[in-house]
């Protein structure tokens, strides 16, 4: 039997909407070998990358009129998984292939891996800054290879931000404010404020950005909101102190969501969309640009650290890691994801 690593009877961002286009797109999520594509009406669908006739991966051929082809055979594929029709041949035998639930929605197409029966598209999450015209939102793709739990560990303990991100983002008052980790209904609530300090390079650039003194002291916030299967959306900022901190109105204070869908591609890698949320002058694209492109060079920092800790974890399988008390968000995340495991399989049984 294998082990289940993840959720299933769940939504996953799959990819972005101009990923998917009238080329196939391969793409694993959940150890799921999968393809996507859109048919004739525009909309998003996700296969099983396997042609039925010889297993070629579909992804290997085109569209045509809607229709996914075979690059091999020249087998048409329809978007329920049953054959439509192949060249000089009957096909209302072939054995069908699994589709997948698809949904375009908040800038992003998600796919429900699990039981078909079970889909829900009320279950995708509700975003506050999609389709809001006072937020701004940039981001990207990074593959990176590690189990997808060490990216939410790293994402609900931002003191390791001191030392991955010391040039831009991080600061020794990281460290030294105490951290409040909690559980509200399915939602685990990392929290830590620092009053007093001054910027880092990044949250001076952002000051500067609203027109605000950036060599001043400000009251800066980190909340990190983990909900399943493995969405970690973190609210940051900074005010100018003394104006009311993570409450203080918007002309005294820089501040933005970091979004991040962090989709298993396998049990050892990920697909990790990330992005920041921003609600100061969002009409100016040069600074969505300009923020994307720095986000994008801290975000390359823990690919590299979380890839070599995945490895390192893989060669020295037998030791434990410590759970201390700035781990507690990563490790309550962790217990969530369990019993939703759980509960999977002891339905199954």
């Amino acid at each position: 039997m294998t082990t289940q690593n993840f959720p299933l009877n769940t939504w996953y961002v799959a990819a972005t909407p101009e990923e998917v286009t009238d080329k196939p797109l391969a793409r694993t999520i959940c150890n799921l070998n999968l393809v996507f594509y859109r048919n004739d009406k525009n909309k998003a669908i996700a296969l099983e990358d396997f042609c039925p006739h010889r297993g070629a991966p579909l992804s290997l051929g085109f569209v045509e009129n809607g229709k996914l082809v075979c690059g091999y055979h020249g087998l048409k594929m329809g978007e329920t998984g049953k054959t439509d029709s192949m060249p000089n041949q009957r096909v209302e035998n072939f054995p069908c292939i699994n589709a997948y639930a698809v949904e375009e929605r908040h800038g992003f197409i998600w796919i429900w891996p699990g039981d078909q029966s079970l889909v829900d598209s009320d279950l995708i999450p509700d975003l506050v800054w999609s389709n809001n015209n006072d937020w701004a939102y940039g981001g990207g793709l990074y593959k990176i290879q590690c189990d997808y739990r060490l990216m939410i560990d790293n994402l609900m303990d931002l003191t390791h931000e001191t030392y991955v991100h010391a040039s831009s983002i991080g600061q020794k008052e990281i460290d030294e404010a105490p951290v409040d980790t909690k559980l509200e209904g399915q939602e685990v609530v990392t929290s830590r404020y620092m009053d007093g300090v001054y910027a880092p390079p990044f949250w001076q650039a952002a000051l500067e950005a609203n027109d605000l003194a950036s060599d001043v002291l400000v009251d800066r916030w980190q909340i990190c909101r983990f909900s399943l299967p493995s969405h970690v959306m973190i609210e940051v900022g900074v005010a100018h102190q003394g104006k009311g901190g993570y409450d203080a109105p918007d002309n005294v204070k820089a501040n933005s969501i970091v979004v991040d869908f962090i989709t298993p591609e396998t049990d050892t890698s990920i697909l990790y969309f990330w992005g920041m949320a921003r609600k100061f002058k969002p009409e100016d694209q040069a600074l969505t640009n300009k923020i994307q492109q720095g986000q994008g060079a801290i975000f390359s920092e823990d690919q590299d650290i979380l890839e070599q800790q995945q490895r390192n974890l893989l060669i020295y399988p037998e030791k434990k890691v410590l759970k201390l008390d700035i781990d507690a968000g990563g490790v309550m995340a962790r217990r969530l994801i369990d019993r939703a495991i759980k509960k999977e399989q002891a339905a199954n049984k």
